[in-house]
């Protein structure tokens, strides 16, 4: 299903599931409880919590209710999405471990004295693993019922297309929604078959639609009809003007080629269908401002040592300057200076000019080629980031001789600078960097601005330490 389908859907199906919700709140609080609980007697042999641990608990599950609501831990979810929940979960019950370590470790530290430390360490692990196990068994337990006839809100399509069929796919999925297509009606005298077709019966006419409700107690009715299809619209409304059933226009995505970036969006109240749009407006470009300055400045303090080695080394393998400036385009498509660390010889490309970099290449000094390797020669674009050019996370920038060729040979390769050029990426972390398909680098930063949050920035940032910064196709 194309990601703009699932994104829809979560508006549409935002409304429902809430007991479900509620219950799974309940659930992961019930869980870690327990989990606290378990792993206290396990290294303490009492039943009986004492107080200094009782402290670090209620904070534990303070802090797992914030960020597990931060997280997106409570969204409508479902069953076959589990892969997702998991790293989410992982995330913000992480989050909220460091977060009660840090604020005890300052407070109480006599706490940590004996078994404490491994105390919160098995309580993190059962954590973890009973909030999974729980929801696992709730999901089970839901598609038991449901399949025992749990009563359910049950919906008839209004004419059959993909859209149609994709949303009826990810309502009999979902056993949170509480919702069931239990067929379609369409004017045409045959049956239709498409592509993904889930078997949906074909119920009657449009002209038996009043009858089928009233009939098969239908609580409400999906138009899936095209964006052209205004009057077989106006045609439902008038067939069912007598009954109290709930109507809803299924949005046709698949009519756009391009559905995989559709959004189903709000601005002053105003609901609108997204194309093309840029994460980084209102609210989130501050709180993406304040992440790349602050980690960007701890950055820079942390490796101004290895900076100083390293501008030396440049300084002692050619002469020329430490810094090498180079004009690159980036948010909004404007250019700026970025800067790194000097790796080739001053004039390298005086005659040459701008030369994508490839392997086997020999244009760096020795010590350049070492600083390429091991990416420290992108160690100076902390400053970029810092005067604001720049973001630590994002898609990479290119010098604007490239861009002016790769634009008209990638599709969407322009859509990259709607968020600030990064110094690490979606893309690099997942290898496409480098002489690499350009295609697939586009499509994994296409990926990102889709998907930004605070939380994939930090996934990026660990992925991109955890991996290191030494990649085959650096060169």
């Amino acid at each position: 299903m194309p990601l703009g389908v699932g994104n829809i859907f979560k508006g549409l199906f935002k409304q429902y599931g809430h007991t479900v919700i509620v219950l799974l709140r309940f659930l992961d609080i019930t869980m870690l409880l327990t989990a606290a609980w378990v792993a206290f007697y396990f290294w303490h042999q009492k039943l009986v919590i004492d107080q200094d641990h009782r402290v670090v608990i209620a904070l534990g599950i303070l802090g797992a209710i914030i960020f597990f609501e931060i997280g997106q831990i409570y969204r409508p979810w479902r069953n076959d999405a589990m892969r997702g929940e998991v790293v989410r979960i992982l995330r913000a019950w992480l989050f909220t471990l460091i977060s009660v370590v840090s604020i005890v470790a300052l407070v109480r530290l006599h706490v940590w004295l004996g078994s404490s430390y491994r105390w919160i360490a098995t309580w993190g692990v059962l954590g973890f693993l009973f909030v999974i196990l729980s929801r696992a068994v709730l999901s089970r337990v839901l598609q038991v019922l449901r399949a025992r006839g749990w009563p359910q809100g049950r919906i008839v399509m209004v004419g059959l297309n993909q859209m149609a069929i994709a949303a009826s796919r990810q309502l009999n999925e979902s056993p949170w929604a509480g919702l069931q297509v239990i067929g379609y009606v369409d004017d045409r005298s045959k049956p239709r078959v498409l592509a993904g077709d889930v078997s949906l019966p074909r119920l009657g006419g449009l002209k038996d639609l009043a009858a089928l409700v009233t009939r098969e107690a239908v609580d409400e009715v999906w138009v899936a009809f095209p964006f052209k299809g205004e009057s077989r619209a106006e045609q439902v409304l008038h067939e069912l003007r007598h009954l109290p059933v709930s109507i809803r226009l299924v949005i046709d995505c698949f009519a756009f080629k391009m559905s995989k970036f559709l959004n189903l969006n709000e601005v002053a109240g105003i609901p609108t269908l997204d194309i093309s749009v840029s994460p980084l407006h209102g609210i989130n470009r501050y709180i993406k401002e304040i992440e790349d300055r602050l980690l960007a400045l701890v950055l820079l303090i942390v490796a101004s040592p290895v900076m100083l080695v390293v501008a030396a080394g440049v300084k002692l393998s050619s002469p020329g300057p430490v810094f090498y400036r180079q004009e690159r385009v980036g948010w909004n498509n404007r250019s700026f200076v970025m800067l790194k660390f000097r790796s080739m010889p001053v004039n390298a490309e005086s005659k040459s000019g701008p030369v994508w970099a490839k392997p086997g290449e020999n244009r760096a000094t020795p010590f350049g080629a070492f600083l390429r390797k091991t990416s420290l020669d992108e160690l100076p674009q902390l400053i970029n980031v810092l005067k604001g050019d720049m973001s630590l996370v994002g898609p990479r920038p290119e010098r604007p001789d490239f861009v002016e060729v790769f634009k008209d040979q990638v599709p969407n390769y322009m859509k990259k600078h709607m968020v600030k050029a990064g110094i690490t990426g979606w893309a690099q972390v997942n290898g496409w960097r480098g002489d690499t398909d350009l295609t697939k680098r586009i499509e994994h930063d296409l990926y990102y601005i889709q998907h930004w949050s605070v939380w994939f920035d930090l996934e990026i940032a660990m992925r991109t330490v955890v991996s290191g910064f030494v990649n085959k196709n650096a060169y």
